[in-house]
């Protein structure tokens, strides 16, 4: 390992220390450990998750008490790191959707303890956890899904996933936002709601649409809490700098060629991090509600040559989580264009995984035995259990484990095949 490699494992190592030592100290402590953002104390009750370099803790506004699920995400290369961390923000804010989380604020702090910065993101407290929570709940019960109740769950994901892949952008929209922004960095909320209206945003009325968790609320505002305050700021994602995905800049390129000011153009996105643990149970108990965007790209990549394929390598093996990765990413091949295809895989694994209770690729062989998750998913090897679960649902999970993109159905015959098994339940 070179150098810079080992200092920068080091400083992550370190950081991850801190967290743990900071979360632990909630914990043990008589007093709840606590967070200042920018003039604004919240306690932190205790560690909901952690990731990588991030920690998602339960946090409490010491003004208005009201509690949320604070995401903490350490970026100790500094703007670059903070960049790539506002892109999970860029897509709460991009995609809007009943089935997909939605940000009530986020702030950019310097690192007190390091060089680096901390990216704080405010999402809902959903109490009842994630579908990873439920099929735990489930192996320690000795219980299953029944299958009425798993379909439609999985149903809503991937509702929610299809408002990625068929996402579509108005030529011209980002230029049109650089310039606004430009001219004026706090607008009225009254024009902000005119803006949103103009772009084809949600408007107050369709907001009724979406599940109100715990704090939810328009522009980080609660609904129900008496203190009627923001968290933090609110200012706008934009407000850090060019946050765009990439891809974004060839949709500004044509609104400034031959194509059409305002006409639409799809643009489709892959979430690329699919699992249950990314899929929380809203406070109804049926609607289930996408979340964790940080991996989150423009789905068509071209892979030209074959440093552009080690590179798609490397960003999925950080970024994807193996047991539910799509083949095409453990061995990426020049030549070819990755696509959004890469979730119906993962979609997929994780429709198995609320059957059975694990990914299809993590099994006997593959976690016991010293077999390779990886070999596993290259060829597909897999088996359904002995279940009362019915053949079509079977058959629907087969269908999106196919190792050729090609041979996997589009989102929208996912939906349409999880409405065929539905109607055979009801």
């Amino acid at each position: 390992m070179a150098f810079p490699q080992l200092f920068s494992a080091l400083d992550s190592l370190k950081d991850q220390a801190k967290d743990a030592i900071w979360a632990l100290s909630s914990c043990l402590c008589q007093q709840s450990a606590k967070v200042k953002i920018n003039g604004r104390t919240f306690n932190i009750v205790k560690v909901l998750g952690e990731g990588g370099f991030s920690f998602v803790y339960l946090a409490q506004d010491e003004t208005s008490g009201r509690q949320f699920a604070l995401k903490k995400i350490r970026c100790p290369t500094g703007s670059d790191g903070v960049k790539e961390a506002m892109r999970e923000v860029e897509a709460y804010r991009r995609f809007k959707h009943p089935n997909i989380i939605r940000i009530l604020d986020s702030a950019v702090v310097q690192d007190p303890e390091g060089e680096g910065k901390i990216v704080y993101l405010f999402l809902p407290l959903y109490k009842r956890g994630n579908l990873q929570d439920a099929i735990n709940a489930n192996v320690v019960n000795g219980k299953h899904f029944p299958e009425l109740d798993m379909v439609r769950l999985f149903k809503g994901t991937c509702e929610a996933v299809r408002a990625m892949h068929e996402y579509h952008t108005t030529v011209g929209s980002q230029t049109q936002a650089s310039s606004s922004r430009q001219s004026s960095s706090r607008p009225s909320p009254s024009a902000s709601a005119r803006t949103q209206r103009q772009q084809g945003d949600h408007s107050d009325e369709e907001d009724e649409m979406f599940p109100h968790p715990e704090g939810d609320g328009e522009g980080g505002y609660s609904y129900e809490s008496a203190v009627n305050v923001p968290l933090v700021t609110k200012h706008r994602v934009e407000e850090e700098g060019d946050v765009v995905f990439d891809g974004d800049e060839e949709v500004q390129r044509m609104g400034n060629g031959h194509t059409e000011q305002g006409k639409r153009e799809h643009v489709p996105y892959a979430h690329r991090d699919l699992k249950p643990g990314n899929v929380m149970i809203a406070d109804d108990g049926v609607t289930p509600i996408l979340m964790d965007f940080g991996s989150t790209v423009k789905a068509r990549v071209p892979i030209e040559n074959r440093s552009q394929a080690l590179l798609q390598q490397d960003i999925a093996a950080e970024q994807s989580t193996m047991a539910y990765r799509a083949p095409e990413l453990f061995d990426v091949k020049t030549g070819v264009t990755l696509d959004e295809k890469v979730d119906i895989w993962s979609l997929g694994c994780t429709l198995f995984a609320l059957a059975y209770s694990h990914s299809p690729f993590e099994n006997t062989q593959t976690t016991e035995q010293g077999g390779s998750i990886a070999m596993a998913v290259l060829n597909a090897q897999y088996k359904h259990p002995s279940s009362a679960y019915s053949q079509g649902l079977k058959n629907l999970i087969d269908s999106m484990l196919k190792v050729n993109p090609k041979d996997r159905p589009d989102i929208n015959q996912v939906i349409q095949a999880a409405d065929r098994v539905l109607q055979t339940l009801m």
